[in-house]
């Protein structure tokens, strides 16, 4: 049984950093997809990085590409989201997935019903 624990979530000013960790424990997940999601009051949840494809190349949405990097260990046993040039908007519950399929399809792997399992978030506030 796959469980995931996020944590470094926390309190940022705009412009700020934070670096978002995701251990895996009672199974590794070198052959599962990986993804974060982030999901803000009164919004759906919304895929902000993933990685599906065998050739580990990572994919993101145009709200984040160029500020967010989704990354791995060696042995994939904790996945990692590092977010630069934080904005407002980005303000939400952050929570990571792994699901058993891969795909080429990497837009995909920004919907949320491609994941089995989920962890528990962790709450990222941007504000001055």
């Amino acid at each position: 049984q796959v469980q995931l624990v996020e944590s470094g979530g926390g309190l940022v000013q705009p412009g700020g950093s934070l670096r978002l960790s995701c251990a895996a424990t009672g199974a590794t997940l070198e052959n599962y997809a990986v993804a974060w999601f982030r999901q803000a009051p009164g919004k759906d949840r919304e895929g902000v990085s993933c990685i599906v494809n065998t050739d580990g190349k990572p994919y993101y949405p145009d709200s984040v590409k160029g500020r967010f990097t989704i990354s791995t260990d060696s042995a994939k046993k904790t996945v990692y989201l590092q977010m630069n040039n934080l904005k407002p908007e980005d303000t939400a519950v952050y929570y990571c997935a792994a699901g058993v399929t891969l795909t080429t399809n990497q837009p995909v792997g920004l919907m949320k019903g491609f994941y089995n399992y989920w962890g528990q978030g962790t709450q990222v506030t941007v504000s001055s």
